[in-house]
This record gives C-alpha cells, sequence and structure tokens, in this order.
C-alpha cells in the first residue's frame, strides 16, 4: 500500500507539479486579493499545481500552529480531499509553528519565505548567482536547524571530522557554519572582479543606469528593447536573477551602461537581500534609477513602496530615479486604457514619469530621448534632484527627478 507522500509523488508526475494546498490569511496589513494572487504566481512560478486554496481572517497569529485550531483542521482534509503533500503558507512561520503544523497536517509545510528561496535556487544560472542562493538557504536553514546537514561531511572526508563529545546538533551547525564561510569567501572574490570592472568604467565616466522594480513589472522585456539582448523574460515572478549589463549607444559621442536586475517583492527574506548584496552593488553604485512599474496592476502604489523600502535597506535610497509605468498597452481594473505614451514634466520642466509599453514598444523613443537629456546632464557634471514620488499621474506633479 501506498503511503500518502508517494500517492502524492505519482499524481505530480501525472499533473505536471507537486499538488499543493495554498493557505491565505487576512490580518488586515495588504489587499488581501492582490496578495492571494501573487502568491498564485509564486507558487506557479515554483512548478507547483496549486489544488486548493484555504483562506481566513485573524487579528494575529496562533502562537503554536500560526492558523486557528479550526482552520488547521479544515486545511488538514483539504490536504486528505485534494491528495496533496504539499501545504504553502503566505506567511513567514517560525520553526516551531512548521514543526507543529507537519505533524498536525501530515504533509510537508513551506512557508513563504522558503518558497521565495525555492524559486530562487530554481533560477539560478550564473555561478555566482547559485552561490548567492545556496548561502540565502543555508543561513535561513540555520534558524530552524535540528538535522539533517551531516550530509556535509561528505564533502570534506567525512571521518574524523566530528570532536569529542560532539552532539549531532553541534555537528551539523559547525559543518553549515563551514559551509556558509567558503561561499561567503567566494562571493568576496568576485565581488572584487566587480569593483575592478566598475573602476574601469568610472574611469571611462560612463553613465550607469539599473532597471529596478517590483518582481514581473517587465523590467527584462524593456532592457530587451532598449538593448536588443536577448535576457530570459517572462510572465513569471523572478524570471532574473542575475544581473546583465549592457552598453548602448543612444547619440553621437553618447554611450551609457544599463543594467537588468533582480526584481523586489513584500516581504522579500532578509537572508535573501544579504545573499544578494554582491549582485544589488550594481544598483547601489549605478548613477540613475530606472524604477519600473507595472501600470496596469491594482497595486502599483503598494508595489513602489515595497521596491523603494528595500532600496532603503540596501544603500541605494538616495540615487536619483525616474519612475517607468510599464505595461500602458493593458487595461486597469476597470478595463480601460489609462496611459498615453510619452513624457510626463512637472511645473519646472523637469521628468517626472515615463509612460511606456515594453511589449509593444510604445513610447520607447520617449524614454531614449530622456535618457539622452539624463546622460547630458550627468556628463555636464549637473546634479540631479532625488525626488521620485508614488503619486497617481493625474495631472503635472510638483515632484520630479531631474
Amino acid at each position: 500500500m501506498l503511503d500518502s507522500f508517494e500517492v502524492s509523488r505519482r499524481r505530480a508526475q501525472a499533473d505536471g507539479g507537486e499538488r499543493a494546498i495554498l493557505v491565505c490569511l487576512d490580518f488586515g496589513k495588504f489587499d488581501h486579493a492582490d496578495s492571494v494572487a501573487e502568491f498564485r504566481l509564486l507558487a506557479g512560478s515554483a512548478g507547483l499545481n496549486a489544488v486548493g486554496l484555504i483562506e481566513g481572517r485573524r487579528a494575529k497569529p496562533d502562537p503554536a500552529m500560526f492558523a486557528g485550531s479550526g482552520k488547521v483542521q479544515e486545511i488538514a482534509a483539504a490536504v486528505t480531499e485534494r491528495e496533496a503533500g504539499l501545504v504553502l503558507f503566505n506567511h513567514i512561520l517560525s520553526p516551531a509553528q512548521q514543526r507543529n503544523l507537519e505533524a498536525e497536517l501530515r504533509a510537508r509545510v513551506v512557508d513563504r519565505t522558503t518558497l521565495i528561496l525555492d524559486i530562487f535556487a530554481q533560477r539560478a544560472k550564473s555561478h555566482e548567482g547559485k552561490i548567492q542562493v545556496e548561502l540565502a538557504q543555508l543561513r535561513h536553514l540555520a534558524t530552524r536547524l535540528v538535522r539533517g546537514w551531516t550530509h556535509l561531511e561528505r564533502q570534506k572526508g567525512g571521518i574524523g571530522l566530528r570532536g569529542p563529545g560532539e552532539t549531532q546538533l553541534e555537528t551539523d551547525r559547525r559543518l553549515l557554519g563551514n559551509r556558509v564561510k567558503l561561499l561567503t569567501e567566494r562571493l568576496r572574490k568576485l565581488k572584487r572582479q566587480r569593483d575592478v570592472q566598475r573602476r574601469s568604467r568610472s574611469r571611462g565616466r560612463v553613465f550607469s543606469v539599473s532597471l529596478v522594480g517590483y518582481t514581473n513589472a517587465g523590467k527584462s522585456t524593456l532592457f530587451n528593447a532598449l538593448t536588443k539582448a536577448q535576457s530570459y523574460a517572462a510572465d513569471q515572478l523572478f524570471a532574473t536573477l542575475d544581473t546583465t549589463s549592457r552598453r548602448i549607444h543612444l547619440a553621437e559621442g553618447l554611450e551609457i551602461v544599463i543594467s537588468d536586475t533582480v526584481g523586489f517583492i513584500r516581504d522579500l527574506p532578509h537572508t535573501l537581500v544579504a545573499a544578494f548584496q554582491a549582485t544589488l552593488e550594481e544598483t547601489v553604485q549605478a548613477d540613475l534609477l530606472l524604477h519600473v512599474v507595472d501600470s496596469a496592476s491594482s497595486a502599483r502604489l503598494e508595489q513602489i513602496a515595497e521596491v523603494d523600502a528595500v532600496l532603503q535597506e540596501i544603500g541605494a535610497a538616495q540615487i536619483p530615479q525616474v519612475l517607468v509605468w510599464n505595461k500602458i498597452d493593458l487595461p486597469g481594473a476597470d478595463g480601460q486604457a489609462r496611459f498615453s505614451p510619452g513624457v510626463e514634466r512637472d511645473e519646472y520642466g523637469k521628468i517626472s514619469r515615463i509612460f511606456v509599453s515594453a511589449q509593444t514598444r510604445d513610447g520607447l523613443g520617449a524614454l531614449r530621448e530622456a535618457l539622452i537629456e539624463c546622460a547630458r546632464l550627468f556628463a555636464s557634471g549637473a546634479d540631479f534632484d532625488d525626488a521620485s514620488t508614488a503619486a497617481e499621474p493625474t495631472g503635472p506633479s510638483a515632484a520630479s527627478v531631474f
């Protein structure tokens, strides 16, 4: 007789993805509908087959199992009925909550942080990207380590590693710590290589632009449209992990370097931000940030705030930025197109926003002209006013970036 995990595994192979129950509880902090839609995209991006959704409202999480006992029973019934082997929580669980839930539900329980880390592990292609993801995973797992990391012994010879009187847990922690130290040193070496490249670029006074924004805002599509590159772009979360840079010619004697970077998301794990510091340095060292916004999203203002919060965390909040409202070809929540391609300026004639569609290329000419204007200001030694805005573009704005 097959156990539940084997049944789930075989059903997953037949369905094209592991069967999972999604749990999204409403604590009144975010737009719940948008949060649920985003979590569905996260599950899909991880290659999972969401076979059920459990929702509910609570004032605060339960200390023992995050959800209340009645809700846990509802989840358990859904796991049994849908033959799911995985339960995904759209929240951050403590190690104790995760263990208690797994014992009660008789299924693997994964929280939002672990899911995001898993997506990053699937997407990482470059050597540096893989190191950063592994480092983030190890730092996250170190906080909930019980057993399971003694397989690292095999990488170092095994016999003779364990110290006298050392418990299994202490051994696991020591081996994990050694691995973290090794990966951190490798990232330092890659950082030194990046610094050399950056100094070379600085000597040539090349204007540096980085694309930043919420995940799936269309940064890679816009990057490809501007540079004629072939960076991977897809309608999924975290399609881009590895920073890609290209030099583009804008006008006679005027070139810039533009970089496509990883997207941000609500509750982005701090371990991930720390591990990706080397990649995110491309953002910190940029002369200008193009903050790409999904203009068709009803949660765009909240997404802008989340991106600005991460920029603050990595030390890039003071870098001048231009808001690029992308996807203007898509209708808004009311089904009507809301924005026309072009540049919006304030009463001082300074750029405040640029409206484009990277997919249809509407507004790209205006964006290139704006970049020429920015690059010439940079070349002349003029200072940028860092005054980005998240207000709805109903008319000229007093806030601007130049």
